[in-house]
């Protein structure tokens, strides 16, 4: 009785490995594409949970909700730049600082991805909630780009306090 050998050559191995490594080579660039557009959709995902409940919990307690970037949990950052975090807190004495420990209701740092910056329209680098629902001053902005500076998406705040977002056309540059 013979026994036929099974198994794969040495040429079928190395030819399957061939092929596998240049699929991996042409799909690669595209993955990585898809994997920013996720981190980006992750991040605005989050900005618009936290500013509905920046305002939810203006109205509940009956006093103004501030949400701006913070590295630390007690402090605003005076720039545009949320990429690093942010934290929500009620501002009862209108400082738009926490007055006690107390005040601040979330804290999140470094939120999304390295890869991604998230900054905030010119001029605007905090949203307010007051106790009604509404967003005081001009509309606010938060882009978020990627490391090559294109803008993947943002989110929109108007006056009535409603955020809403929006994809980034392909090609367009980041507002700085």
């Amino acid at each position: 009785m013979t026994r036929k050998a099974t198994g794969f050559t040495l040429v079928e191995v190395m030819t399957s490995v061939s092929i596998l490594s240049i699929l991996l080579a042409v799909a690669l660039p595209a993955f990585a594409a898809l994997l920013e557009r996720q981190r980006a959709a992750s991040a605005v995902a989050a900005l618009v949970s936290h500013m509905s409940y920046a305002r939810l919990a203006a109205v509940k307690h009956r006093r103004p909700t501030v949400l701006c970037p913070s590295t630390d949990g007690q402090t605003c950052l005076r720039g545009s730049d949320w990429s690093q975090g942010w934290m929500m807190f009620v501002d009862g004495d209108n400082t738009r600082r926490p007055a006690q420990a107390s005040d601040v209701l979330q804290f999140d740092p470094q939120p999304r991805s390295r890869h991604l910056r998230i900054l905030s329209s010119a001029g605007r680098s905090y949203l307010r909630y007051m106790p009604d629902g509404r967003s005081a001053g001009s509309n606010l902005t938060i882009n978020i780009c990627d490391r090559d500076g294109q803008r993947l998406a943002a989110v929109v705040v108007n006056n009535a306090g409603r955020p809403r977002s929006e994809r980034g056309p392909g090609g367009t540059s980041c507002p700085s």
